[in-house]
């Protein structure tokens, strides 16, 4: 909003903060000296992209749009270049001429394909450079094959902006089918960009301009490289490796074909080490200490087991029996969290006395599995959400509604009106009951707001809220006390694909079209930060069991770990061949399962920042993830209409993450993930949607039955 920056920019002039005043005028491109009246236009960001509030200096906020991405974390002086189109890398990794620029001008990014040399020449200059990687010891040429597809990309971008379309078109054809075959989805783009006016408004496109593709690569193989370019004259091939290109070296062997396909194929190549380098606390916050009423009050909870109004903990872990701080725990107070009310701990002690008859999973004793089928969803099941006491089953549909469901024999009642409540005494023990207005009770509520698809529902932990986010861009919070909607947040202005309350209740987190993750919190109607970094739509958000963080997965094809407190990007891993579906942290917050439409479950050990198994068997998107409560059991649901059952405890022992693994990225996925498998379960024909452990560790499976 102009007039604010104007007024920051007044305020930072009177207080003579003259270098912050200048990063800020740059940055919204307010020119001109007179910050009165007539300043200049501050440039508008493109559709499509958040631009996030410039911050000074110094505070170590990310600045940029989502379009740029910048820099989050890290060393500035390295990153500062990779954000705008105009800077070079020289080998030293110093940056000269920075251009700090928001949302880079197409025009602007685009004219970086002015220098070109002679585009009858660029088929010989490719092929030139495929015989000499081919030609090469096998040990460099995994790794130098890695140019394949950034160099084909820009060449022909080239040829297309400076219009030369039958030479382009000749390119295309003839190199298109060596690349691999994880880029197909970004070739049919690219096939359709035949004119230069094509390319001014399509975001692929510019993403691919702006952000450099990231390789990582041996010194040797570099070197080899860089010889064989230099001693060739292959200056155009070489330009496009400065420009465009930002290859991370390391010192080691280089790496095998098999270890490079299993970290390639986003939209930006790999993340560099050093994005994966920051601490991130993934232990557990300690469980507060209080007295749980045992024994003598047993016999009467239990059969009134229903009267009073449970409320649902974070998820119970076995780490939380010990009273021992966790070592990788961030602070208690890091960031804030609500407190527990007395209903809060009335249902942590109904939660220790359900995890009390917990069934032990393991391979000699698999889950049972209970699947709700949405029978006869024609409205189209677009999203569903069951509480953690297992008592009740949201589901959102594509005809814009969100349908509750009780599956306990307690039907859902709505809280009498203003007028009936005055009348209860207030004094009494089952005030609690009496609120509820028997008249209203169902096993089914039907919440009406949403204006398109409802692609997410949340409930909250205490199960009195619930969230819902949909196609017309707003996420609704819900009562289940009254069921209607209380609050309409409006941030995002395309359609939002996920939401998700945090563990403990009152932080909630959306992601969308717009290529932004927001975290809100339901008492404030504008979210308290931006997660921008992506270059392609938020699909799929989470978060981290202690709340500190939350993990994104994108359409670009990668993973990344914010921090709540900072907004910063703490981890980025790449190695999905497709948009990602779902997410799940493991029950003692250390390791990460991310599932994409490729049909692999990726394992990511958060601490190290690496990848550290592949569980391949589904022949179809990975819908959904989930955890058995104590962690032993990973169950995976997809469209390929089954349910697997994956060993964590053996997937995750003996994991190699020595420092020089963690250095270069040389990891060891087994051969062959089937050992870790411990059953497949089919429907009849009902894509898996969702997945749930209940408290005692039955299995929970939902899906809308598919007549074709």
């Amino acid at each position: 909003d102009r007039q604010t920056l104007v007024a920051v920019l007044q305020f930072l002039r009177r207080s003579n903060l003259r270098e912050s005043e200048e990063i800020l005028r740059r940055e919204a491109r307010l020119l001109g000296d007179d910050l009165g009246g007539n300043v200049a236009t501050v440039a508008t960001s493109s559709p499509g992209v958040a631009a996030v509030a410039a911050v000074p200096p110094g505070k170590g906020e990310a600045r940029g749009t989502a379009g740029s991405v910048p820099p989050l974390g890290g060393n500035p002086g390295k990153w500062g270049a990779l954000s705008s189109p105009s800077s070079k890398i020289n080998h030293s990794g110093d940056v000269s001429a920075v251009v700090v620029e928001d949302q880079p001008d197409v025009s602007a990014v685009l004219s970086a394909y002015n220098q070109q040399g002679d585009p009858t020449l660029y088929e010989e200059y490719y092929s030139g450079l495929k015989h000499f990687i081919e030609c090469s010891l096998d040990c460099h040429r995994a790794e130098l094959s890695q140019l394949f597809y950034p160099l084909f990309v820009h060449m022909y971008l080239e040829l297309v902006y400076n219009q030369h379309e039958s030479e382009a078109k000749s390119f295309f054809e003839r190199f298109h089918g060596d690349q691999e075959c994880y880029y197909q989805d970004d070739l049919r783009v690219l096939s359709s960009l035949t004119k230069k006016e094509h390319m001014k408004g399509n975001e692929t496109m510019l993403d691919f301009r702006t952000s450099k593709f990231v390789l990582r690569i041996s010194r040797d193989s570099y070197q080899l490289l860089k010889r064989h370019l230099q001693e060739k004259q292959n200056n155009q091939i070489w330009n496009i490796v400065q420009e465009h290109l930002y290859i991370d070296i390391f010192d080691g062997m280089p790496r095998s074909k098999q270890q490079i396909d299993a970290m390639v194929g986003s939209l930006a190549g790999e993340a560099k080490r050093e994005a994966n380098k920051a601490k991130v606390f993934f232990g557990l916050l300690k469980e507060p200490e209080f007295d749980v009423p045992l024994d003598d009050e047993d016999e009467e909870g239990e059969n009134e087991e229903g009267k009073p109004k449970k409320k649902k903990p974070k998820k119970d872990n076995v780490g939380s029996k010990s009273k021992k701080q966790d070592p990788n725990a961030p602070p208690q107070n890091r960031i804030p969290l609500p407190e527990l009310k007395d209903s809060d701990k009335l249902d942590k002690v109904m939660n220790m006395k359900e995890a009390a008859r917990r069934v032990r999973l393991g391979p000699e004793c698999l889950p049972s599995i209970c699947f709700y089928t949405f029978l006869n969803a024609y409205q189209g099941l677009t999203a569903v959400d069951i509480t953690d006491d297992s008592s009740m089953i949201v589901g959102g549909f594509a005809d814009s509604t969100v349908r509750v469901w009780s599956v306990t024999p307690k039907k859902l009642r709505s809280v009498k009106t203003a007028a009936d409540l005055s009348l209860i005494d207030k004094e009494s023990d089952d005030v609690l009951e009496r609120i509820m207005d028997e008249k209203t009770a169902s096993e089914l509520k039907i919440l009406y707001g949403h204006s398109g698809p409802v692609y997410g529902t949340s409930f909250s932990p205490d199960r009195n809220y619930l969230l819902s986010c949909s196609e017309d861009g707003t996420v609704r919070l819900w009562s289940l006390q009254t069921f209607t909607c209380l609050v309409g947040y409006k941030g995002h202005n395309y359609p939002v694909w996920d939401t998700q309350f945090s563990p403990y209740g009152y932080y909630f987190v959306s992601g969308g079209h717009d290529r932004v993750a927001r975290l809100w919190a339901t008492d404030h109607y504008q979210p308290l930060r931006i997660f921008a970094g992506h270059l392609a739509d938020v699909t799929c958000t989470r978060f981290h069991p202690n709340s500190n963080y939350i993990a994104t997965g994108s359409a670009d094809r990668t993973i990344r770990l914010w921090d709540v407190l900072n907004g910063n990007c703490v981890r980025i891993f790449t190695g999905h061949k497709g948009p990602i579906h779902s997410l799940a942290f493991s029950p003692n917050g250390r390791f990460l399962a991310t599932g994409a439409t490729d049909g692999r479950v990726l394992l990511w050990d958060i601490g190290h920042g690496l990848m550290v198994g592949e569980l391949k068997g589904h022949t179809d998107t990975i819908y959904a993830l989930r955890f058995s409560r104590d962690g032993e059991i990973l169950a995976s649901g997809s469209m390929d209409n089954t349910v697997r059952l994956w060993d964590a405890v053996k997937a995750f022992e003996d994991l190699e993450t020595d420092d020089f693994t963690t250095a270069t990225g040389h990891i060891n996925l087994p051969e062959n993930s089937q050992d870790l498998l411990l059953g497949t379960y089919m429907t009849k024909s009902t894509p898996v949607v969702h997945l749930h452990f209940t408290r005692r560790n039955l299995l929970l499976a939902a899906g809308a039955y598919s007549s074709q």
